[in-house]
């Protein structure tokens, strides 16, 4: 298996006039991005890839070490390229290994599939450069970009991929938990688990894929564990079911549309396909095409009511977890290893490296070993602790979406300042769109938008000067 090998940042610049491309993130947003580049034949293309990682292609989703960690789309829907929907699949059997289409593959190996398809188009064109970003700084017709302890990278055009942040810090009583050794602040970081007693009980504060993830490498890691799963509504993400042949496809009602109004669309497409036999799932799945174009189509007060109101009832159905991890969670809650409450924590006292918490529907304390922060990304910019977000929002080049989900940008990736305006040859890929699209979070909506923004970029680099 071949990678591209990582090298240090240089101020060089080649005598070309060519374009020379910064992607801030390594994971699955700018590796896309960096192999759409690099496989067209711009002249003079220079590609930087800036990630903190020492290993590209992870990033947050697919940077896990468990193999027990399943992707929660089927794999014949993860091909790296929308013009070549079997390209996954491909290269599961080049690599000489079995794969079912219709499975849910580990997710560390859906790195090794984006690393491989960097490398079959990498050569000189390309420099991995492995420091976390801190600043993106204008210099006239260009920028340059600042790593952490390495020189400045000059830039034409920059990508802002740098996928999901870390949580929000978890508060009790408005005060945020203290740095404990019994306090995970980084689920994402797996090295605690290890560290567990054989009977440990672990506080997961979070009923999303990652709490999923973070209870089976707990529970599985020792006989004698336990499991609480804690949150203000304590939805699971449902489970896929065997694939179905029936397509549902739903004619979405025209005109301006209100949140209220979808949700009682989505219920009667729910209702007219059960009386035909098909499962709501087809629903969900049919309207996915759509989402971005219906989100469009909500003025700002209806996005934050369905925000408010319907948005956590539909991720759910929407990102589903694999049958085979629904079932581990069904044995686990079965044997009394998982409990899922409501209401989050409303009391916690430390002590000796453990803590007692009271949780919002049981009046008893319970004793845990570990609390985990697993509430999901912080989307809110002006509340990150990223330096480079703290610094191109001092120097007005980004602003948050007016729903604190990402960054304001165009539809098209182009990122707007704080008046509003388009920042010369800045762009965004993948989650840092979620608050102009909201479905901007998956591989089928990231590897649409690394196309077409490699494709922007090196379109204006070819088009005749007047």
């Amino acid at each position: 298996m071949t990678t591209a090998a990582p090298t240090t940042a240089s101020t060089h610049t080649d005598p070309d006039t060519g374009l020379r491309v910064s992607i801030v993130g390594g994971g699955a947003s700018g590796v896309l991005t960096a192999v759409n580049l690099l496989a067209g034949a711009a002249p003079g293309l220079r590609v930087t890839i800036h990630e903190t990682l020492p290993v590209i292609g992870a990033g947050i989703a697919y940077g896990t070490t468990d193999s027990r960690h399943l992707l929660n789309v089927r794999a014949r829907h993860m091909s790296a390229f929308p013009d070549t929907p079997s390209d996954l699949i491909d290269w599961y059997r080049a690599t000489g290994r079995k794969i079912d289409p219709q499975g849910f593959l580990p997710r560390r190996e859906y790195a090794d599939y984006l690393r491989d398809r960097l490398a079959d188009v990498a050569d000189d064109r390309l420099r991995v450069v492995t420091a976390r970003v801190e600043d993106v700084v204008p210099t006239g017709d260009g920028y340059e970009v600042h790593g952490e302890g390495v020189p400045p990278t000059e830039a034409d055009a920059v990508v802002l991929a740098y996928g999901n942040s870390a949580p929000s810090p978890l508060t009790v009583d408005g005060d945020e938990l203290p740095d404990a050794s019994w306090h995970v602040s980084n689920p994402w970081d797996l090295t605690w688990i290890d560290r567990l007693p054989e009977d440990a009980v672990v506080l997961l504060v979070g009923t999303g894929l990652t709490a999923i993830d973070t209870a089976i490498t707990v529970l599985e890691g020792g006989p004698g564990r336990r499991v609480v799963m804690a949150s203000r509504h304590g939805l699971l993400p449902e489970a896929h079911v065997d694939q179905q042949s029936t397509a549902w496809v739903s004619r979405v009602p025209e005109g301006p549309l209100t949140a209220d109004q979808l949700a009682a669309f989505f219920d009667e497409q729910v209702a007219a396909a059960g009386r035909q036999d098909v499962d709501w799932r087809a629903v969900v799945d049919g309207l996915r095409a759509p989402t971005q174009s219906i989100w469009l189509r909500l003025d700002l007060d209806e996005r934050r009511r369905f925000l408010a109101r319907y948005a956590r009832h539909w991720e759910v159905r929407r990102h589903r977890m694999a049958p085979e991890i629904a079932a581990r969670l069904v044995g686990y809650r079965r044997d009394g290893r998982l409990r899922l409450t409501t209401g989050g924590i409303t009391w916690l006292s430390a002590r000796n490296g453990s803590c007692r918490v009271l949780l919002g529907d049981d009046p008893q304390e319970v004793q845990v070993d570990a609390v985990v922060n697993c509430t999901g990304p912080q989307t809110d910019i002006t509340r990150s602790d990223n330096p480079l977000l703290q610094n191109l929002r001092e120097r007005s080049l980004i602003a948050p979406d007016p729903l604190r989900l990402g960054l304001s940008c165009r539809t098209t990736g182009e990122v707007l300042d704080e008046t509003g305006e388009a920042v010369s040859r800045m762009y965004a890929v993948g989650p840092p769109r979620k608050g102009t699209l909201y479905e901007s979070t998956a591989i089928p909506e990231i590897r649409a938008q690394a196309a077409a923004v490699a494709r922007a970029l090196t379109a204006r680099q070819s088009a005749p000067s007047v």
